[in-house]
């Protein structure tokens, strides 16, 4: 039985109105939709990695919890074809900037979803199952309603 390698991911969201909205970004290879994730870094706490990897992936900054919302497992091809089975902590964030201008932005499309249409697009049922959980009175998931409480004020 392979390892399960450790991964972080940020989950940007906003406010759309009365809704939650979340970015998403498509994989470089299968263009999967997904939300912006990698691997850890040495010296780097695991909030901050995530906060690297949106501005990477999606050219997004913001305010990131420290605290995991939730996690999902997936198997990730490598470059060699082989797949090794991860499972990814998720960190969610309050979008601040948008960037023109982003390390991976030629590699990927990224685009705004509702949480539910987000759920929709995604392969992994974890990470479905997280984002629906923010379709209905989002301010009162843990981890992820005090920043969305407070980014609303």
């Amino acid at each position: 039985m392979k390892e399960v390698r450790q991964q972080i991911a940020a989950m940007p969201l906003r406010w759309k109105g009365e809704s939650v909205q979340v970015l998403m970004v498509t994989t470089r290879d299968t263009k999967r939709w997904i939300v912006p994730k990698g691997w850890t870094m040495k010296d780097v706490k695991p909030w901050a990695a995530a906060a690297t990897e949106a501005m990477e992936e999606a050219g997004v900054s913001g305010h990131v919890a420290k605290e995991v919302f939730g996690t999902f497992t997936y198997d990730k091809r490598l470059d060699n074809g082989d797949t090794v089975p991860c499972r990814v902590r998720v960190y969610p964030m309050i979008v601040e900037d948008e960037h023109k201008r982003w390390k991976e932005k030629s590699e990927r499309k990224r685009a705004w979803f509702d949480v539910r249409k987000a759920a929709k697009l995604v392969d992994e049922p974890e990470l479905a199952d997280l984002l629906r959980s923010l379709a209905k009175k989002p301010k009162k998931v843990p981890v992820v309603g005090p920043i969305l409480r407070r980014a609303a004020s």
